[in-house]
């Protein structure tokens, strides 16, 4: 049997360090049997050739944009089975400006809320909160969290607009604070996978940082997401 091709596309805002996080997750995905392609551009996905051949797409590009060839080669590719993974805003906040690539991932960051104005400093660390990660009750008999208990962070608290189309695995609540301008609790979603086409979805929204990467829960979700997405057979 032929090994599995995995894309790895990195790439966009520097703030994320897509280089040094998609390295972490290279070795785990080359013992699993993937054959590695490491692309610094998001063009590669217009390359029909090239995507016909990928199992799994790994994405880390914050912000940035995307060509309408480009995407839609990217949603072909996941159309016809390719399974896509990412976490943060690598994958949750990736290309703003189009709807089309908003739709096919199912959600969008729309802020992380801050401290305290009294306690902020002005610098990352005005947005890293101690918050929650609980599991659905889905979440709890799905093999991406099978042994997992709700966990707590110190990082960036995604909230993220999403749909129904989504399987929501955990999420975290946004308390109401009187400093802020919302008046009830606000629950999103931090782990979630989406069917489309023939293809899987993963996401993860925890992951702003190399030290949140390695912390065990939210890197055994992600190497189980990433598992889990990718096509099982190569065509």
């Amino acid at each position: 049997m032929t090994a599995r091709k995995a894309l790895v596309v990195r790439g966009g805002w520097d703030g994320h360090r897509p280089v040094e996080a998609t390295d972490m997750f290279l070795p785990f995905l080359r013992e699993n049997g993937f054959d590695v392609q490491v692309e610094d551009s998001n063009e590669i996905y217009a390359d029909e050739s090239v995507m016909e051949q990928v199992d799994l797409i790994v994405q880390s590009v914050t912000m940035s944009s995307i060509s309408a060839e480009a995407l839609k080669g990217l949603r072909r590719a996941v159309e016809r089975g390719t399974g896509m993974a990412g976490w943060h805003g690598g994958i949750a906040d990736s290309y703003r400006n189009s709807s089309d690539y908003l739709q096919l991932i199912g959600g969008q960051f729309a802020t992380h809320p801050s401290k305290h104005p009294d306690s902020c400093a002005g610098d990352e660390s005005d947005n890293f909160l101690c918050y929650t990660v609980d599991l659905t009750d889905l979440g709890r008999e799905h093999e991406i969290m099978a042994g997992l208990e709700d966990f707590t962070l110190r990082t960036e608290q995604y909230w993220v607009l999403t749909d129904d189309l989504n399987d929501v695995l955990a999420t975290t609540t946004h308390p109401v604070q009187p400093y802020h301008p919302w008046h009830r609790p606000i629950v999103s979603p931090t782990v979630w996978t989406r069917q489309w086409g023939a293809g899987r979805i993963f996401v993860a929204t925890p992951g702003h940082s190399l030290v949140v990467l390695r912390d065990i829960n939210v890197r055994t979700i992600i190497e189980r997401g990433m598992l889990w997405a990718s096509r099982t057979v190569s065509e």
